[in-house]
């Protein structure tokens, strides 16, 4: 049987944030979330209030959104808490937009962004934060357990850290449906207990895990349909090898959670001292 050719990479985020005020994106992310915050991640505004509220703020903290994409998110946390908020990212496009955003939004003394590069230590300070949020983008960075462990670093003592992780396997997937759900960068996939593991490892407490896979196979779904209405002016901004792709993405995405294949935890964990 002769070999299937690799599945081709896919350029999600460059879209997303590049285009990000264009009207067919942003009319693709009121279908997909309904309050569109400026996501492009698996959460919805009520989901990521439940975050805000499990790391438990108050009007001093200052926060790190880590994979803080085009900002959006940073920016509610900063106006729904009343904090601080420091936002950074691989990608530069979406570093640009946030910065835009804030400036536009008069947050820009309680938001920053600033750039990182992956697998390097975060460039911050020790005991810098009360909190840490990464929301569906930790599968994205190398050496996870330097991550935590470098998290542990910049938090304060009982500073708090989220983050979900979307790929956690917990069924049968196979290597071209592994191959889907990773076209879009990087990825590392975990066991049901590898994070348990890692946040222990890091010297952290774990506090709470939350599974919200069902969320995934809801806003993957939603997001699939509410771009298929608008392949026509998508295809133009994205190409159509961009477009199928996506389209090919969030359908697997879609299959595998609503199948429970692919998980999606919450983690909640808190430096004690």
């Amino acid at each position: 049987m002769p070999a299937m050719p690799p599945t081709p990479q896919v350029n999600l985020y460059d879209n997303a944030y590049g285009h990000f005020a264009d009207s067919a994106i942003a009319e693709v992310r009121r279908d997909t979330y309904g309050d569109d915050i400026g996501q492009s991640s698996w959460t919805t505004a009520d989901e990521y209030r439940s975050f805000i509220a499990a790391l438990n703020l108050s009007p001093d903290s200052t926060v790190l959104d880590l994979g803080c994409g085009s900002g959006g998110p940073a920016l509610f946390l900063a106006a729904e808490a009343n904090c601080s908020v420091v936002g950074c990212d691989i990608n530069a496009e979406g570093i640009a937009n946030a910065t835009t955003l804030a400036r536009s939004r008069n947050l820009d003394q309680r938001a920053r962004f600033q750039q990182i590069q992956p697998g390097k230590p975060l460039p911050f300070p020790d005991q810098s934060f009360d909190a840490i949020i990464c929301i569906d983008a930790i599968i994205h960075i190398p050496d996870r357990p330097a991550l935590l462990a470098d998290c542990r670093r910049i938090l304060k003592p009982a500073g708090r850290l989220l983050y979900t992780n979307p790929t956690v396997v917990t069924g049968l997937v196979s290597k071209d449906e592994i191959a889907i759900r990773a076209s879009i960068g990087h990825f590392d996939f975990a066991g049901p207990d590898a994070d348990k593991a890692i946040i222990a490892a890091a010297g952290l407490t774990l506090l709470e895990t939350r599974d919200a896979t069902d969320q995934a196979a809801r806003i993957s779904g939603r997001w699939h349909d509410a771009r298929a209405k608008r392949a026509e002016a998508l295809t133009k901004i994205e190409g159509p090898e961009t477009f199928e792709g996506l389209q090919r993405f969030l359908a697997t995405v879609h299959k595998l959670t609503q199948e429970r294949r692919l998980t999606r935890l919450v983690f909640v964990a808190q430096r004690d001292r």
